[in-house]
C-alpha cells in the first residue's frame, strides 16, 4: 500500500468512527459543531451557543432539541444534554498525545454528513481570545483545513480519539484546538453536572494601554502604562469600591497591569479570596483600591 492509499484508509477510518459522534449546532447561517463525550452529553464551544434550548442535528438526520447544562464562557466551553440516542461517544486521548508532528483528523458536522480533512500539529502552546477577552492558554495549532462554522467540531488521532475540541482559526492555514487533557475533562465533568466556575469578575470594560496613554496625553495628563476603565456596571464589585470610569488601573496584587492579560492573571489567583487590591490613578493621583467579592 502507497503512502498515499494508507492516507486515504485512515482518513475513511476515522470518518466511520467519527460520523455518528460529531453533531451539527443548529443556529446562524454557519451553524456550528459538537461532540458526544458521553451518553446524553455534548461538548461545543461557549460562542456556539445562545439560549438555553439548543437544536441538534445527528449524521442520520435525527433532529432533537438539547439543554445547556452549563457553560464556561471564559474558556469557551459549553456541555449541552440531549437524547444522543444512536450515537456513540468518543474516547478521549491520553494526556500528552498532542505532540508536533502528530498526525490528526478534523471532524465538523455538516448539514449533509461528516466533513474530515488530515493535517499535523504544529505547535502545542498557542493561546487565543475567549468569548468574554480572557487569554486561553496552551492550545494546539494544527493544519488540518476547517471550513467556516467547523468550531465544536472533533480533532481526533489516527485511533480517532479526541485529542482537542476545536475552537478557533488563525489565518493562512492555522487552526486552534483547546487540548483534551486531564484538566480540561475535570472542568467538563462539572459542567456537565450544572457547575459553572466561579471566577471573581470586576464588573468593568477596559481601554488599552495604548489608547489610556494617547488619552491621558490628549488631555494633558502624564502618561502612565495601564488599563482605562470605560465603563463599570452597577452594583459590580467595582462600583461598590469607588472605581469610576476614566480611572486608570495601574497595578492588581502589586503586579503592573500594562495589558488585560495581567488583570485577568491577577484574578485568576485570586483563588478562595474574597478580595483584590488595585492601584488606581484618578487624574494625577494615585490611590489603593480594595474589591470585595463577597457580595
Amino acid at each position: 500500500m502507497t503512502a498515499l492509499e494508507e492516507l486515504q484508509a485512515a482518513v475513511q477510518a476515522v470518518a466511520e468512527r467519527a460520523r455518528t459522534s460529531v453533531v451539527r449546532i443548529d443556529g446562524g447561517w454557519r451553524g456550528a459543531s459538537g461532540v458526544v463525550i458521553a451518553d446524553g452529553t455534548v461538548l461545543t464551544n461557549a460562542h456556539n451557543v445562545h439560549g438555553d434550548e439548543v437544536g441538534l442535528t445527528f449524521a442520520d438526520g435525527r433532529s432533537v432539541s438539547g439543554r445547556v447544562a452549563a457553560v464556561d464562557a471564559d474558556g469557551d466551553l459549553c456541555v449541552i444534554a440531549a437524547d444522543t440516542s444512536g450515537a456513540q461517544a468518543l474516547e478521549w486521548a491520553p494526556d500528552g498525545t498532542a505532540q508536533v508532528g502528530l498526525p490528526v483528523f478534523a471532524a465538523a458536522a455538516t448539514s449533509q454528513d461528516v466533513r474530515v480533512t488530515w493535517g499535523l500539529v504544529s505547535s502545542v502552546s498557542r493561546a487565543f481570545r475567549g468569548p468574554r477577552g480572557r487569554r486561553i492558554s496552551g492550545s494546539v495549532e494544527h493544519t488540518a483545513p476547517m471550513a467556516s462554522g467547523s468550531s465544536g467540531s472533533a480533532l481526533l488521532d489516527r485511533e480517532g480519539r479526541l485529542v482537542g475540541l476545536n475552537t478557533n482559526r488563525v489565518g493562512s492555514g492555522f487552526y486552534l484546538a483547546i487540548p483534551t487533557d486531564g484538566a480540561l475533562r475535570g472542568r467538563v465533568e462539572a459542567l456537565s453536572r450544572g457547575q459553572e466556575p466561579a471566577r471573581p469578575r470586576l464588573g468593568i470594560g477596559i481601554a488599552p494601554s495604548w489608547s489610556a496613554r494617547r488619552m491621558r496625553r490628549a488631555v494633558g495628563l502624564p502618561e502612565r502604562d495601564g488599563l482605562l476603565v470605560r465603563e463599570v456596571e452597577a452594583d459590580s464589585p467595582a462600583a461598590r469600591a469607588g472605581i469610576d470610569v476614566g480611572d486608570l488601573i495601574v497595578s492588581a496584587e502589586g503586579r503592573a497591569t500594562p495589558n488585560a492579560d495581567d488583570l485577568f492573571d491577577a484574578l485568576a489567583g485570586v483563588g478562595d479570596a474574597t478580595q483584590i487590591e488595585l492601584s488606581i490613578v484618578r487624574g494625577a493621583d494615585e490611590r489603593a483600591v480594595t474589591i470585595s467579592f463577597g457580595g
